[in-house]
């Protein structure tokens, strides 16, 4: 399914936008660093998304935050921001934590709180006051917004991929550059309209990788409804996620639904079919999530929900494909 609480109206990035916004130096420096380097130092560039308003789904103005003063190192005393936890999220459905204080809530932050991992896949982060609190910086709401838990909410998108191939099964390779051409499956959001990754957030207790698998058969194999083929796919994609991955990106992530108190964090995994073999006779259907779904070409021109196109950006560069 797609991340509980998503936002609504977001903008599309396409690659091309995300290096000319950012600069390409930057896009290495922030994707390739090694894990648990973070600092504020990253915090300009890193909150973009998280510091606009209002916030997702609500008509919450964040505290304006200048670039200079989102570090927490960086005093600022008269900051105040607004106290915002959504409406539904309060009604303690069982993804989300109760409010702090709550009668038997008592939160083991940096660490596996029995089945709900609350540790980052960056640094560890600060508690204040038994607050947990951003580790890239201030973002203008504290509360939990649109998300479930207190401190990290982990998710999961799994990149598939394919090389494209002509009428003979030989790989496409562009005229320009003269690199093969990479597909990727991608789903069209009900939310917003938007071409995004598969994904979804990782349930407790859950391994990563099975819910990389999970995430992917739900909205792009609708298996939640099942069909006369699915033992076949089935086996297809058993094969598939039992291959060697690669690992595109996992830490914090810049998410417009990020607050002081609550923020996104995900593992990018691409899965790849070298021969096409698998994946070339896998027929696609869209889950309950997903409007559409279908193979896309890889390039400069693709235009995705949120950061995921710095995700194939970086995919491409891995894989040596055309971009």
């Amino acid at each position: 399914m797609l991340s509980r609480g998503l936002s609504r109206g977001a903008v599309a990035v396409s690659i091309t936008a995300a290096i000319a916004a950012v600069g390409s130096s930057f896009l290495y420096s922030r994707w390739f660093r090694p894990l648990g380097s973070s600092s504020c130092a990253h915090s300009m560039a890193a909150h973009v998304k998280a510091l606009t308003s209002p916030y997702p789904g609500s008509q919450v103005q964040r505290t304006p935050v200048p670039p200079e003063k989102i570090c927490w190192q960086v005093d600022w005393p008269e900051y105040d921001p607004v106290d915002y936890t959504a409406p539904y999220v309060l009604t303690n459905p069982p993804w989300a934590d109760p409010p702090l204080g709550s009668e038997g809530f008592s939160p083991k932050f940096n660490a596996l709180d029995g089945a709900v991992q609350r540790q980052s896949l960056q640094d560890t982060y600060s508690v204040e006051k038994g607050v947990p609190r951003n580790p890239v910086g201030r973002t203008g709401v504290k509360g939990r917004g649109l998300l479930g838990r207190w401190g990290p909410n982990h998710a999961a998108d799994p990149i598939i991929t394919r090389w494209k191939q002509d009428s003979d099964g030989r790989r496409v390779t562009d005229v320009n550059t003269g690199k093969p051409i990479l597909q990727f499956v991608a789903i069209q959001r009900k939310d917003c309209g938007q071409w995004a990754i598969p994904g979804g957030m990782v349930d407790p207790g859950e391994l990563v990788t099975a819910t990389l698998r999970r995430e992917f058969c739900e909205e792009a194999l609708n298996s939640l409804e099942g069909t006369g083929d699915q033992t076949e796919n089935e086996k297809k994609i058993q094969e598939l996620f039992s291959q060697e991955h690669l690992l595109i990106y996992k830490g914090y992530v810049d998410d417009p639904r990020n607050t002081d108190n609550s923020w996104m964090e995900t593992q990018a995994v691409n899965y790849h079919d070298e021969t096409g073999h698998l994946l070339n006779q896998l027929r696609l259907e869209a889950g309950d999530d997903a409007g559409k779904v279908q193979w896309v070409d890889v390039s400069s021109e693709c235009s995705l929900y949120a950061n995921h196109a710095s995700f194939i950006l970086i995919l491409a560069h891995k894989r040596g494909a055309h971009w």
